[in-house]
């Protein structure tokens, strides 16, 4: 199942969000591929013409909603949804398109001032009132503290410790963590 497309652009709190220009990701390459940002993510540094290009084309794939949040002109943070399918019988479609995973990367000049909550509040949003999907995950290092905490402001269970599943340049093997929410329980907490 192909994901309805989405309305853009967005306000959400200060923050516009709409999809990425190559203009707006010269200017996340700017802050990308910095240590304190690398830190927790899982592809380290990234070659900037193929992030340009994987970003550009994921606005075209009406499964992946990329967008970047902008504060006075300046790109201040990433958030993607990508939508697939879910665990399923093959005797039903219920099941295809009915997942997404959610993910937000803020540049750490503007760390701390609430924007990855605010684009993974808009991203939830979208995930169940537009595009109605059953559930969103996502997942971190469980040192990233910053970025589970995120989840469960907005209502994401850990679903899942995975003890030392993780590889990491710098630690070596670590914990790793997967939150979750269905629709219902977004609804709920909306309400």
């Amino acid at each position: 199942m192909t994901a309805p497309s989405a309305t853009w652009p967005r306000r959400v709190g200060g923050l516009e969000l709409r999809p990425p220009t190559r203009d707006d990701l010269e200017q996340v390459l700017v802050w990308r591929n910095r240590p304190e940002v690398t830190r927790w993510l899982l592809r380290t540094t990234v070659e900037p013409e193929a992030f340009v290009k994987a970003w550009l084309d994921a606005v075209e794939d009406p499964d992946q909603h990329a967008v970047v949040a902008v504060l006075d002109g300046r790109v201040v943070a990433t958030g993607s949804l990508d939508v697939h399918d879910g665990m399923g019988q093959f005797d039903g479609d219920e099941w295809r398109g009915s997942e997404g995973l959610l993910g937000y990367l803020v540049d750490p000049a503007c760390a701390g001032r609430g924007f990855a909550t605010d684009i993974a509040r808009a991203l939830l949003d979208l995930a169940f009132t537009e595009l109605e999907l059953h559930r969103v995950t996502a997942g971190c290092f469980a040192d990233n503290h910053a970025s589970w905490r995120v989840m469960e402001k907005l209502g994401m269970r850990r679903e899942q410790h995975g003890v030392r599943d993780s590889w990491h340049a710098e630690l070596g093997w670590i914990d790793g963590y997967t939150y979750a929410i269905l629709a219902e329980e977004w609804a709920s907490s909306v309400a």
